[in-house]
């Protein structure tokens, strides 16, 4: 196409060849990986199946065919984040925890076949792993009345039934390790109110007939988080601590010893169980990610500290799955690299795709290039990634700014990176730019960067998502009367919050996000039920706190529409918190829509749910910013009743 064919065209109006129905039906996020034999196995969520997560290998002519068959669910709601929610035993069967009613089973051809009794899904298990001839697993029991305990169990592979309790004592366990002759085990514990990135405890203990004795603290508190203990030998560990300010990897025995002190994170916020950011290799040596916005991939020689960065072209996210000689399996993505399952031959550095979580992506021209954005408000730096409108065919009109949307990660204790999205591509192939902002409070950046929304939740992440999307607005890349802000959870309620508190937005859109939070506290699930304490401050001493953040309560300072889009199932954000939010809403007249969806948790996962949330979304942002998107169909806007 020559520059003489293409059309201007109003920013928001393009046509586009990636439509809402592209993101449900040919995208299917895989976790996990493993070698199996010669095979590789992996975990893939499939929007198409009602949002069940399938065991998956490789068949005939490198296509995918189901390990784990239909309907079942190899998902564990342990802190209702789950992971680590299968394994595989040294003979090659597979063993996972379902769903429905959250038992272990071990697959034995077709037909899986229990190794857990019957709880009505009030006991569940996470973080598998075989340990000689068991499952060892932690386990969450919930029992009458609300209570909830964890521990770590063993849980026989033949099946008997007889579940030993091996260690408890804390809130909240992770990372169950046996040592090498087994005659110890080690583990990371942690207390409310701490989160795991706050602080935890690396734990010791002999076991005594397969049950663990008094146990020994080696390293950790309230204010250093440990994460990933790995035993050397009987008596020493590798471990991750951000004792330093950064997560670090440490020799642990009779002292404590940083193996290479970088201002990087070799670590993360934990909230799904079973990751890691560095496996030991048969050398000796530590294959490890460290992250500084962007992921890096090195090898570790603990005796000297050398660290030898591997060049992996591209990839900006790196996760951890297994080594196999110098075979390793990676999931990553990048700017321009659709994120998936890889193996990186460690001899070579080639790099060979094993299942994309896209089936096919759109002609590279329509997809976004992304742009590391350092801005700089409210005396602090901000980091983020802008992804401006780009489509072949089109171009803005004379004078015309594109309309931004600003992305809200969640969390808020998490963290992006450059990314090839289609979520990103849907609206910047029509016009509409992205700009996805790590705000204060989210890890890559090390503790510093990350404690800085402590106490300060509703206002250091909103200051930090405007510094960014009004920065671009004042270079001349954006226009300052169209700019919209979106997001999932706690960034849904830094939406919310930004849209009651600042003027900058002309409309939000909020996927499952908190509105208030005296309900939140009471309702939410245990893992984040004493989240709050460290993002605002305990109660009763921040009761008057909780009121003045809590968005719900500052409808008032608001004069844009809103979109608020819930599952009906979501333990984590109830839908009460939408609905309040909705009733305040109609009370003020203020334009708005409501969209609640049965069967969904927290995160969309059906294929009905995900075309329908997204182009919801298109066509509020352009009843409010003023342009119409070709193709999708129109969203009713509420006044007064709903």
């Amino acid at each position: 196409m020559t520059p003489t064919d293409v059309i201007a065209a109003p920013y928001g109006s393009w046509a586009s060849p990636i439509d809402a129905a592209d993101l449900a039906n040919g995208g299917h996020p895989v976790e996990g990986g493993r070698y199996v034999g010669d095979e590789v196995w992996w975990a893939e969520l499939r929007p198409t199946e009602g949002g069940r997560v399938a065991i998956r290998r490789l068949g005939l002519d490198d296509q995918p065919v189901d390990v784990l068959p239909a309907p079942w669910n190899a998902r564990t709601r342990v802190h209702e984040y789950g992971g680590g929610a299968w394994t595989v035993t040294d003979a090659g069967r597979l063993v996972f925890s379902e769903f429905s009613d959250q038992r272990v089973y071990i697959l034995e051809g077709l037909r899986p076949r229990a190794l857990t009794p019957p709880t009505s899904s009030s006991v569940r298990y996470a973080d598998l792993s075989i340990v000689g001839a068991d499952v060892w697993a932690v386990r969450e029991s919930h029992a009458p009345g609300g209570t909830i305990t964890r521990d770590i169990c063993a849980i026989p592979l033949d099946g008997s039934g007889e579940i030993r309790a091996i260690v408890g004592g804390s809130d909240f366990l992770a990372y169950p390790r046996p040592s090498p002759d087994g005659s110890k085990i080690a583990w990371i514990a942690w207390n409310h109110p701490q989160m795991p990135w706050d602080g935890t405890e690396l734990r010791v203990a002999d076991l005594v007939d397969g049950v663990a004795g008094p146990h020994r603290v080696l390293l950790g508190g309230t204010e250093e988080s440990v994460l990933q203990p790995e035993w050397i030998s009987g008596d020493e560990l590798y471990v991750v601590s951000d004792r330093s300010g950064w997560w670090n990897i440490y020799r642990v025995g009779t002292d404590v010893a940083a193996l290479c002190p970088v201002d990087a994170d070799f670590g993360d916020a934990l909230w799904q169980f079973g990751a890691r950011w560095y496996e030991v290799l048969g050398n000796g040596k530590l294959l490890t990610v460290r992250t500084f916005g962007t992921d890096t991939l090195a090898v570790l020689d603990p005796e000297t500290g050398d660290l030898r960065d591997i060049d992996v072209s591209g990839v900006t996210s790196i996760g951890l799955m297994q080594v196999r000689d110098d075979q390793l399996l990676i999931k990553s993505g990048g700017a321009k690299l659709a994120t998936g399952l890889r193996e990186l031959d460690l001899g070579t550095g080639a790099l060979r795709d094993v299942r994309l979580s896209v089936d096919a992506l759109p002609e590279s021209a329509y997809l976004p290039e992304a742009r590391t954005v350092v801005a700089h408000g409210y005396g602090r730096e901000v980091h983020a990634f802008a992804y401006p409108p780009r489509n072949p065919r089109y171009r803005g009109q004379d004078g015309e700014l594109p309309p931004y949307v600003a992305f809200v990660h969640g969390g808020p204790t998490a963290h992006i990176a450059p990314a090839l999205n289609l979520v990103y591509a849907y609206f910047t192939s029509r016009g509409i730019g992205v700009v996805d902002v790590n705000y204060g409070g989210s890890t890559g950046y090390g503790r510093e960067y990350r404690n800085r929304l402590r106490g300060q939740w509703g206002v250091v992440d909103v200051q930090d998502v405007i510094t960014a999307v009004t920065g671009l607005a004042e270079q001349g890349l954006a226009d300052p009367a169209r700019l919209a802000i979106e997001g999932g959870s706690a960034g849904g309620w830094t939406v919310l919050a930004a849209l009651t508190t600042s003027d900058v937005f002309a409309c939000g859109a909020s996927y499952y996000g908190v509105a208030e939070l005296d309900g939140f506290v009471k309702e939410t699930h245990d893992f984040e039920s004493r989240y709050i304490d460290g993002l605002i401050g305990p109660l009763p001493e921040s009761a008057a706190l909780y009121a003045e953040r809590a968005p719900l309560n500052n409808v008032d300072g608001l004069n844009c529409p809103v979109l608020l889009l819930q599952g009906l199932d979501d333990p984590i954000v109830p839908p009460s918190q939408a609905e309040r939010f909705r009733d305040a809403l109609v009370s003020k007249g203020i334009p708005h829509a409501y969209l609640a969806y049965e069967g969904e948790s927290h995160g969309f996962r059906k294929q009905s749910t995900i075309i329908s949330s997204r182009n919801a979304e298109l066509s509020f942002y352009g009843q409010v910013l003023g342009f119409t998107p070709p193709g999708v169909p129109q969203l009713k806007l509420w006044t007064h009743e709903v």
